[in-house]
């Protein structure tokens, strides 16, 4: 089983910015952290970073790649600010109709008013916030449990 992870604008900021906010904890850690527990489960993981919402849509699109090996059968998305307002990030996981699950390090309903709507929630298997970098490994293992029962009809 092949899935995708996306990392959206600032993300690759990481154990620098605000870390009472986002922890300590790199990117590339986190990256490392759930490749090697989606491999532990039976499924690979790639994982892409984009600060640029056209990057970030592009490598969505790039799922439906005829290419074997290329097919993405479930997408984490940490969409950061773009969650609460690009239609363009919505419209495109609709387009793929692949199973996503929406993450966020910090609990976004906890904060600003404006990051309380996601664009994507409301289509989105399920959505993990407020949990740091426990929030990656909670998301993989739901989306992998989601998956798991489509594949046993259950």
């Amino acid at each position: 089983m092949h899935l995708l992870l996306l990392n959206g604008p600032n993300l690759n900021l990481l154990g620098q910015r605000e870390p009472g906010l986002y922890g300590a904890t790199s990117l590339a850690a986190i990256e490392a952290d759930l490749v090697a527990r989606a491999a532990a489960l039976g499924a690979e993981l790639t994982c892409f970073q984009s600060n640029h919402e056209g990057a970030l849509l592009d490598r969505i699109h790039a799922t439906q790649a005829a290419l074997p090996g290329a097919r993405v059968e479930g997408i984490l998305i940490n969409a950061g600010a773009y969650t609460h307002t690009s239609v363009a990030l919505r419209d495109a996981l609709l387009a793929v109709a692949i199973p996503f699950v929406e993450l966020h390090l910090s609990n976004v309903h906890a904060r600003e008013p404006f990051r309380h709507h996601s664009f994507l929630a409301d289509k989105a298997v399920g959505v993990v916030s407020g949990f740091g970098p426990a929030s990656y490994r909670l998301a993989l293992e739901g989306l992998l449990a989601h998956l798991g029962a489509l594949a046993d009809g259950s």
